[in-house]
């Protein structure tokens, strides 16, 4: 079964679903958890008259947050006796983020949330977990 399960997380409400799902998974199965933040990268504006947040300000408050949500997790885990380690990568792609920091960490599983949009809205909005089933070799646990 799965030794070593990626958690890629936004802070949002439906990845602490997903959270909560892998970490019981973990702790059923007895594996370890990596916990996943992907930074986004600085928002250039084509308008240098607009004002935008300093590049040293936003990328701060982007390892602020993405910290604050990876240390939930690991207090999580922690609560419940499972081992728990955190990753924080930039990345154009959220998804491709996610994908090599499961097989840079060794993860035979990734656990992701999803909207469970379906037909053509799914198609249309996709989204980073569709974008990983896609392509990744690594299979992918979907918790709705």
């Amino acid at each position: 079964m799965f030794k070593h399960i990626l958690v890629p997380t936004d802070g949002s409400e439906l990845s602490q679903k997903a959270i909560d799902g892998a970490i019981d998974l973990a702790r059923t199965v007895g594996a370890r958890v990596t916990a996943y933040t992907c930074l986004p990268q600085y928002p250039y504006s084509p308008f240098p008259e607009v004002p935008a947040e300093a590049p040293e300000d936003f990328q701060a408050r982007s390892e602020r947050e993405a910290q604050s949500h990876l240390h939930e997790i690991e207090n999580a885990a922690q609560r419940v006796g499972v081992a728990c380690a955190c990753l924080v990568s930039v990345h154009p792609s959220p998804f491709l983020g996610i994908i090599d920091a499961a097989e840079r960490g060794g993860c035979d599983v990734i656990f992701m949330a999803s909207h469970g949009r379906r037909g053509l809205g799914g198609v249309l909005i996709g989204g980073e977990t569709q974008r990983v089933l896609t392509h990744t070799k690594l299979p992918v646990v979907v918790y709705r």
